[in-house]
């Protein structure tokens, strides 16, 4: 699978070694120094993958990140962070504003092409079409929630929300099993397969995430909550939150 991948670095060995490793696998790489840069070659030409350094000149990559999602035509991109920070806090903060994987400096440029593999196929399985018929596989529904894995949709009480490739696995999942109680392990699975994960807390932020877009969606601040936390085991999507009265 040969993708065009964005490398943001400031450290020209660092950028280097990435997109040396990167053409190794068969893909197109194009680097930005900045964040500034990085931005404006986003909006000339989105690639399928961003591979981000937080500390960059400028426009730092967390800023970055938040600006990618916050574009619907760059919504959708799949973003790997690269630190030099390693604390937890840190870490939560780059998946709350967005990103779909994290790690520290220094790195395995292997683990790196792992991650950056996973990233992409999950992407590309996103967007789609069934391989055999050609048709797209039908929207899976929890009360006011539809998503649609072909397309890359989801709906909350009719409205488009945009969601990270991170956010739009759990909330994937959830549908697929509406009403069931799937644990942070099962959801960390899903995001990462056989990729070691980073801390159960990952499963948290999206869900907290997801819960911000869903009240938006609705409008309505007097809506209960359709995707529920079942204390001490893990979370679950409700068809009919007015019955089941959960707690946020």
């Amino acid at each position: 699978m040969c993708a065009y991948v964005m490398v943001a670095e400031d450290d020209p060995d660092q950028a280097e070694l990435i997109r040396r490793y990167l053409e190794h696998e068969g893909h197109t790489v194009t680097v930005a120094w900045a964040g500034d840069s990085a931005l404006e070659q986003l909006r000339q030409a989105p690639p399928d993958l961003v591979i981000l350094d937080v500390m960059m000149p400028g426009v730092d990559g967390l800023d970055v990140c938040r600006v990618i999602r916050a574009d619907t035509r760059l919504a959708h991109l799949p973003i790997l962070v690269l630190t030099a920070r390693s604390s937890e806090e840190d870490l939560l903060m780059g998946l709350d504003i967005g990103a779909d994987d994290y790690m520290t400096k220094p790195f395995s440029p292997r683990e790196l092409m792992a991650r950056a593999r996973s990233l992409l196929r999950r992407s590309q399985r996103n967007s789609a079409s069934s391989p055999v018929t050609g048709e797209e596989p039908a929207a899976l529904r929890a009360g006011q929630i539809a998503v649609n894995p072909a397309r890359h949709e989801v709906r909350a009480y009719g409205q488009p929300i945009t969601c990270t490739p991170g956010e739009f696995k759990v909330m994937e999942m959830l549908t697929e099993y509406p009403g069931h109680v799937l644990t942070r392990a099962q959801l960390l699975e899903r995001l990462h397969g056989c990729e070691p994960f980073i801390t159960p807390r990952t499963v948290d932020v999206h869900v907290m995430n997801l819960r911000r877009k869903i009240k938006q969606a609705a409008g309505d601040t007097t809506q209960p909550m359709p995707l529920v936390t079942v204390y001490g085991v893990g979370y679950k999507l409700v068809d009919n939150p007015h019955v089941e009265s959960p707690r946020c």
